[in-house]
């Protein structure tokens, strides 16, 4: 694994808050895969080379997939799937199961943070993901919940932040 400063964390929303679920062929869903593609490029221009990525539905598994395409033109890009507990993925869509099944794989590394579900794990892999990253990317609209936990935290932390705010427009 990487040091701290060359390393990137993600945070973003989950279908159920996103204005377009999970229709990803929609047109604001294809503009932020877009410029979360771009925000990782900008992050590799920048000397990050290791992504930690928290594997939820939605944004994290977008931004997972922008990093490993990231890593076929640069092979030194490493990607960490930071699993908050083993059964994350367990009550998911079954076309979203296998997708993340497929993503996990596909990382260098897997660090599972937490034995089992705690009503806590998942807040304990957001604090780790930041713990470990001197960059933030956030795809965020402001609402309270786990994204704005992380981006709280890693301001706290002193992290730089990326936004890309979620236009519902």
């Amino acid at each position: 694994m990487r040091a701290r400063q060359e390393s990137c964390c993600f945070t973003g929303h989950r279908p159920a808050k996103l204005p377009w679920g999970y229709r990803e062929e929609d047109v604001r869903c294809r503009m932020l895969k877009q410029r979360l593609a771009d925000a990782v490029e900008s992050a590799y221009e920048e000397g990050y080379r290791h992504f930690l990525c928290g594997m939820a539905q939605g944004c994290d598994l977008y931004f997972c997939e922008c990093v490993l395409a990231l890593r076929e033109q640069h092979p030194e890009v490493t990607v960490e799937a930071a699993i908050p507990c083993p059964t994350q993925a367990d009550h998911w869509p079954a076309d979203q199961r296998a997708r993340y099944e497929r993503l996990v794989n596909a990382c260098d590394f897997e660090t599972m943070v937490s034995a089992r579900y705690t009503a806590a794990c998942m807040q304990r892999r957001d604090r780790y993901m930041v713990d470990h990253a001197s960059l933030l990317i956030a795809a965020f609209d402001g609402s309270p919940g786990g994204t704005r936990y992380t981006v709280e935290y890693a301001m706290r932390r002193g992290l730089s932040i990326v936004d890309l705010p979620v236009l519902a427009e």
